[in-house]
């Protein structure tokens, strides 16, 4: 199976589409083609409802203290507001075009531009890597919508609109390229990736609609891991990568994805710190194969065999910081600390695997 493409593949793939940006995308520039058609779409119905638009988004207008106190809970008084601004709106619509194109471009030509290309076919890969990979796609679907969501919101288009058309970018994304994998004889299309990528999507979407803020943030830590066995440090290069870039992308054994939440956000009136996170994460160890850690050449001869590594899941318990609530003036740093949020921050964690306890003094 390849492994879960994320933001991470996405800016590897600009760099390689200056290298080669020739070939066979047909099926890339069909996907664009429907990017632009529903991105301008939305853009049509702000640009011809200006005077609707300008009723419709007092909430840009008014005192963001009079928002909090007649529209959203107390705990949402530090949501960001900007007013409505039609040539923002063009801008992101043109820049969602035009990125997507050269990222899409990037990406078929290191993903798939030296594999053949056939009909139309699915796989079952939810066995594999202890579904790490999957909770890989909801993080992915989840970063991708909360990234779009901020741009939107920046072009003061309605609070709505901007979750619906920002959430569901998410989603769409990993779907175009989980049909490009579908398309691939190397892959298939996975209906495990396409219902995680769902997930993703649906747990920001929902949560903005709610309470217009993620009380429950996904977030992600890696670990490089180097073993004591030479065998072990050579299957993890040539299945996972040499370089610490693409090791991020593809070593699960050194991945971990988090769930954090402020008890603060569901008791508003407690003493709470407002920063303060609890996180439960979850990973795996002893990955060296999708299923197992035995590997065959095309003649059938073994090439690697640790079936004697036990493979198991991971979960973890640690305190985490909410970088959204920090306090500062500034938009722009708001802006950054809200993105910079998608990552874990290193901390103590208690771990439970293999039916026992174990303390980790410092998780990265």
């Amino acid at each position: 199976m390849k492994p879960v493409l994320s933001l991470h593949d996405f800016y590897r793939g600009i760099l390689l589409s200056f290298i080669s940006i020739y070939g066979k995308f047909c099926k890339t520039i069909a996907c664009l083609v429907i990017c632009f058609m529903a991105i301008t779409f939305c853009k049509g119905q702000d640009s011809s409802n200006i005077n609707h638009e300008k009723n419709h988004f007092t909430d840009t207008i008014l005192p963001v203290k009079k928002i909090a106190d007649t529209f959203y809970s107390a705990s949402e008084k530090d949501v960001l507001h900007f007013p409505y601004n039609k040539k923002r709106v063009r801008l992101i619509a043109v820049t969602n075009v035009t990125a997507y194109a050269a990222l899409m471009a990037g990406l078929y030509t290191a993903w798939y531009k030296n594999y053949p290309q056939t009909s139309l076919h699915s796989f079952n890969d939810i066995k594999e890597w202890k579904q790490v990979d999957k909770v890989g796609h909801v993080y992915s679907a989840y970063i991708e919508s909360k990234i779009s969501v901020e741009m939107w919101r920046w072009t003061g288009i309605s609070r709505k609109k901007r979750i619906w058309i920002g959430g569901l970018s998410g989603v769409f994304y990993q779907t175009v390229i989980e049909t490009l994998d579908g398309f691939s004889s190397q892959w298939g299309w996975s209906w495990g990736d396409f219902a995680a990528n769902i997930a993703g999507s649906g747990m920001f979407i929902a949560q903005e609609l709610a309470w217009n803020e993620q009380r429950i943030q996904m977030k992600w830590s890696f670990y490089r891991k180097h073993y004591k066995d030479a065998s072990l440090n050579s299957r993890s290069a040539e299945i996972f990568g040499k370089s610490t870039s693409e090791r991020l992308l593809k070593d699960y054994n050194g991945q971990t994805y988090w769930l954090s939440t402020s008890l603060r956000s569901f008791f508003p009136q407690s003493r709470i710190p407002k920063w303060l996170q609890i996180s439960v994460g979850t990973g795996a160890e002893g990955l060296f194969g999708a299923n197992r850690n035995l590997s065959t050449d095309k003649y059938g001869n073994v090439t690697f065999d640790r079936t004697d590594i036990k493979r198991y899941r991971q979960w973890y318990l640690a305190p985490d910081i909410d970088l959204t609530k920090i306090k500062t003036k500034k938009k722009g740093i708001k802006f950054a600390l809200n993105l910079l949020n998608v990552i874990k921050f290193p901390a103590p964690s208690l771990e439970f695997s293999n039916g026992k306890f174990k303390w980790n003094w410092l998780h990265i």
